[in-house]
């Protein structure tokens, strides 16, 4: 994972480029008296960057659940080099743009035992580089997931012994888990690593919640940024470097959506859109107010995405752009900005190229087989308990910013009622009200509060660009 610079003195030209999987973030102002550059959009800002609202953006923002696709930002004046992306800026402006990697998603000729050994071998090669690519103690975030468990798994199997893992949980809701240490509890039993636990009541979310936003280059809608935050907090008070599972759900076809899109009939971006996108555009033209009615870019991205070339299939199309594209924007980033805040240093194993290269190559229908992830349970046949593998997906969970009430519906309805949206001019506030008044009637198709999504967006303006 890379993201740099580097000045050509004999030609005059600045060459920017950042790394295939774009784990590391790479941000930009290009201006007639500058080029700027740095590792965040705040930098930018405070350097002069125009902090208007790119309606592009905007409406991405508010239908793929966070992610706005590079080059764009929510901010006119900011933009974001592309993964697998170079730049080359000569002395008066001029910008050439190269893309460097494009993975295609295409069958190879092997079988699907071979497949899956394949995948071992490169996942643990994968593992094993990122641990030993550091000259201090590295642990494992250990959710409960298979993934995470898996690394763990792995480890041991390479014969790493002394594994040291860290989870968090918070306060269920209804029925709603706010911790996965049943099943996380299992493989530090299992492995005998040397684990911390630390639960978070939700008292104790929303006073920490700014610092989480504050430390956010773009605004993420993600429950588990602010426990990914708090978590980094405790974890980079013993050691520099962890392992996370982040990519594994997108290259080897972990979402509930996936069969559901599979299944659908229409156009391609018909069948994503309805188990993906947010809000209808129809919502969205209630939403925000006319000067931001600027045309559906998220359909318009979308159709851009699928028309790429070497794509067997049509969910070969949502892998890959979900893994080259998406990820970079939603969980990757969320985790490099909350573990970075802290001076902690993520690596994502899933995301190596190599593996995703290889990913991209496996059948839909064997990656989707045991209501997905086949690949990865049968690596796990043996190394960990039946009761990890097979278990419901799960998800990093906030349940206070998803089932949205009491103090946290106030917290929000104070964001979105306060002087400062209303003279934004952002929302139509009328809407707006209706979702305060009824937030558990606009869930996203991803299960997702659109209210928290409104809430974040404006919250996230007023501490990092008005104060």
């Amino acid at each position: 994972m890379f993201a740099f610079c580097i000045w050509n003195q004999k030609t005059n030209q600045l060459f920017v480029a950042r790394d295939r999987m774009g784990i590391k973030p790479l941000y930009f102002s290009l201006t007639n008296q500058a080029f700027s550059f740095a590792s965040n959009t705040q930098a930018l800002v405070a350097v002069g960057a125009d902090t208007s609202i790119n309606s592009v953006a905007l409406q991405q923002q508010l239908s793929l659940h966070g992610v706005v696709p590079a080059p764009n930002t929510i901010l006119n004046g900011v933009n974001k080099i592309k993964p697998a992306t170079t730049l080359t800026i000569d002395a008066k402006g001029k910008v050439v743009e190269k893309t460097y990697w494009q993975p295609s998603a295409q069958r190879s000729e092997l079988s699907d035992d071979e497949h899956i050994e394949r995948t071992h071998e490169l996942l643990t090669k994968a593992v094993l580089k990122r641990m030993n690519a550091a000259d201090v103690p590295i642990g494992v975030l250990l959710s409960g997931g298979l993934d995470s468990s898996l690394l763990v798994g792995l480890l041991h199997e390479a014969g790493h012994q002394d594994i040291r893992t860290f989870s968090i949980g918070f306060e269920d809701i209804d029925d709603e888990a706010g911790s996965e240490f049943e099943y996380s509890d299992q493989i530090v039993k299992k492995f005998n690593t040397k684990h911390e636990k630390y639960v978070v009541s939700n008292s104790q979310v929303l006073p920490r919640l700014g610092e989480a936003v504050a430390n956010m280059a773009e605004p993420m809608v993600g429950q588990d940024a602010v426990a990914f935050y708090l978590l980094s907090e405790q974890v980079s008070k013993q050691i520099k470097v962890v392992l996370s599972g982040q990519g594994a759900d997108e290259a080897f076809a972990g979402y509930f959506w996936y069969p559901r899109m599979q299944s659908e009939s229409g156009t391609e971006v018909e069948r994503f859109a309805k188990h993906y996108v947010d809000r209808p555009y129809e919502e969205y033209l209630q939403t925000v107010n006319q000067q931001h009615h600027s045309g559906n870019h998220t359909e318009a991205w979308l159709n851009k995405e699928f028309a790429k070339a070497n794509a067997d299939e049509f969910m070969d199309k949502v892998f890959r752009t979900d893994i080259t594209r998406l990820v970079v924007d939603d969980p990757v980033k969320r985790v490099d900005n909350m573990t970075m805040a802290w001076g902690l240093e993520a690596r994502v194993p899933f995301m190596d190229y190599q593996l995703v290269e290889h990913a991209l190559s496996i059948s839909p229908s064997l990656k989707m087989s045991e209501e997905g992830k086949h690949p990865l349970k049968q690596i796990s046949r043996g190394l960990l308990p039946d009761s990890v593998i097979d278990r419901k997906k799960g998800y990093f969970p906030m349940p206070a910013l998803k089932y949205v009430r009491g103090e946290f519906l106030d917290f929000m309805a104070d964001i979105l009622n306060s002087t400062q949206c209303i003279n934004r001019g952002v929302y139509n506030q009328d809407f707006v009200q209706k979702v305060i008044d009824q937030p558990e009637q606009y869930m996203t198709a991803l299960n997702g509060s659109r209210l928290w999504h409104l809430a974040l967006l404006e919250y996230w303006l007023q501490i990092n660009i008005d104060e």
